[in-house]
């Protein structure tokens, strides 16, 4: 089913299957506002959340925005695509947005701790608050908040679940030509 509505207010909504599980995306006509794994923590929170933020509904089918995110992420997770272009519709206030900028600048292939994130966006006393706003961040892989680690080396906090963030980060060493390390 196609849906082409020039409405603002709908979210259309389908699902892809990827080597880690089924994921559910979500466009609007500006641009994919969703990507999440199904088995994702609060899941159902997340959707009452994007609702409320774009005054919209969701609705199943597709659209221009989904079909290029299914190329791309098939493109990723063949090991070839390294930078996602479609277009995104995040919103969020100016924080959020400035955290899941900085987010979208890790390469490919690297991580950051979140006290790295902090200081990139020249506010170390912010780490607890910048991490939470990694945790809503609705894009998953899109915008890599995979690629943060704790200051230890440690794989913390992923709403995915742990296991992804792992073989996510470990997928993006195999078939990056940046050495392995960290970003800033």
């Amino acid at each position: 089913m196609d849906t082409q509505n020039n409405s603002a207010n709908i979210i259309t909504m389908t699902e892809f299957s990827s080597p880690l599980g089924p994921m559910i995306a979500g466009a609007t006509t500006q641009g994919v506002c969703l990507l999440e794994f199904n088995n994702r923590i609060r899941l159902e929170e997340e959707f009452t959340e994007l609702k409320r933020l774009l005054d919209a509904e969701m609705v199943p089918g597709r659209n221009a925005h989904l079909d290029q995110l299914e190329t791309e992420l098939k493109e990723y997770f063949d090991g070839t695509r390294k930078e996602f272009s479609v277009p995104l519709h995040i919103p969020g206030n100016e924080f959020a947005q400035s955290v899941w900028n900085t987010l979208q600048e890790i390469p490919y292939g690297k991580t950051c701790t979140y006290k790295e994130q902090s200081e990139k966006m020249n506010n170390p006393k912010a780490i607890r608050a910048i991490a939470s706003t990694n945790g809503r961040n609705r894009l998953a892989i899109i915008v890599p908040c995979h690629r943060v680690i704790g200051s230890n080396g440690s794989l913390t906090g992923y709403a995915g679940g742990i296991d992804k963030k792992k073989w996510l980060i470990q997928f993006e060493r195999e078939h990056s030509e940046v050495p392995a390390g960290y970003l800033f």
